[in-house]
């Protein structure tokens, strides 16, 4: 039989049960997104942009949500077919694409109000313990990226 190693059990684990946690996450916003039409990384995308005052860069959008522009180009390009955004070129710099919400994705933001508050019913935690974890969580990504 093999000797028991505590630091290496899979339950003794601060990265398996953030990586656990995320995916639970992820897979509770499933039903709700599909409603709208969106993934979660959509979703998270359109975040981005409804709080924005207007077009963003994707290097922009791929800096709040931490993506490189291999993994956000195709995303965008989708939510362009489903006319949520338009893409265009930066007349100031060709180089620099902005992504502009369509009417169709400034509505969507209405219909999207009830995502947040019908997902965290699901958490089964208050506010002041989200509020909490959420800042325990920042600084933990803070931490690893310094």
């Amino acid at each position: 039989m093999a000797k028991r190693v505590p630091q290496l059990e899979l339950d003794n684990q601060l990265c398996f049960a953030l990586y656990d946690a995320s995916r639970a996450a992820t897979r509770a916003y499933a039903p709700v997104l599909g409603e709208l039409g969106l993934t979660y990384p959509q979703y998270l995308v359109m975040l981005v942009l409804w709080e924005a005052d207007g077009p963003c860069t994707v290097s922009a959008i791929g800096g709040r949500l931490h993506l490189d522009s291999g993994t956000l180009t195709p995303l965008l390009k989708r939510l362009a077919d489903s006319g949520l955004v338009e893409r265009a070129r930066d007349a100031a710099d060709e180089r620099r694409v902005l992504i502009t919400l369509t009417g169709r994705g400034t509505a969507l933001r209405d219909r999207a109000q009830h995502v947040p508050a019908t997902v965290f019913a699901r958490y089964k935690l208050g506010v002041p313990e989200a509020r909490a974890l959420i800042t325990q969580l920042t600084s933990i990504v803070e931490a690893l990226e310094t």
